[in-house]
C-alpha cells in the first residue's frame, strides 16, 4: 500500500471512521466496518494500482462491506421470519452518547436519507472527494454521481425546511 507517515494514516483512518457512522449510524458498527476495510485493503494491497488514489480505493472497499452487510442482515431478517422470529425479539445495542446527536432535527433528516444519498453527501460534501473519485469509490458513473447529489441535496432541503429546530439552533430575536 502507499507510503504515508503516521499523521496521513491517523487522517485517514479518522475520515474512515467519520464515513462508516455516517452509513451506519452506530459507533460501535463503524468501529467494525472500518477495521473490516483496514483487514480488506492489507490483503488485497496487490489490487491497488494508483498510490495517488488510496483514499477512493479505501472508501470504495468500505461502501462495498456496507452494502454487503445490508445484504446480509435482510437475508438474515428473511430466515428469522421464515422460523417464526422476528427482529422485535433482538435487542440492539445500547444508545450511546452519539445518540443525542442523531436527535437534532438536521441529522434526523440526514439519516433519513437512502443510504446511496447519504453515501454520496458524505463522500463529496464532508470527505472532499471529487465527483471523479466518488464516482469510483462507488463503482457508478460520473453523471449519476452528480444527478444522485442533487437529488440527495433536494431531498436533504426538503426535509429540512418546514421542520422544527431544536431550541438550541433557533435564532435569538
Amino acid at each position: 500500500m502507499h507510503e504515508l507517515d503516521e499523521h496521513q494514516w491517523h487522517d485517514l483512518l479518522l475520515r474512515l471512521r467519520r464515513f462508516a457512522l455516517g452509513l451506519t449510524r452506530h459507533a460501535a458498527s463503524a468501529d467494525d466496518l472500518v477495521q473490516a476495510t483496514v483487514e480488506r485493503a492489507l490483503s488485497r494491497r496487490s489490487q491497488q494500482r494508483d498510490p495517488e488514489q488510496l483514499r477512493a480505493w479505501l472508501f470504495t472497499i468500505q461502501y462495498r462491506l456496507f452494502l454487503d452487510g445490508k445484504r446480509r442482515e435482510r437475508l438474515h431478517a428473511r430466515w428469522l421470519a421464515w422460523f417464526g422470529r422476528s427482529e422485535a425479539e433482538h435487542d440492539g445495542p445500547a444508545d450511546e452518547p452519539q445518540a443525542s446527536v442523531l436527535a437534532q432535527a438536521d441529522l434526523r433528516a440526514f439519516a433519513r436519507l437512502p443510504s446511496e444519498q447519504r453515501a454520496l453527501l458524505l463522500l463529496v460534501s464532508v470527505e472532499g472527494l471529487s465527483y471523479k473519485e466518488a464516482a469510483q469509490a462507488l463503482d457508478i458513473p460520473i453523471g449519476t454521481v452528480m444527478s444522485r447529489l442533487s437529488r440527495a441535496r433536494a431531498a436533504l432541503r426538503d426535509l429540512t425546511e418546514d421542520a422544527p429546530r431544536p431550541p438550541a439552533l433557533r435564532r435569538l430575536k
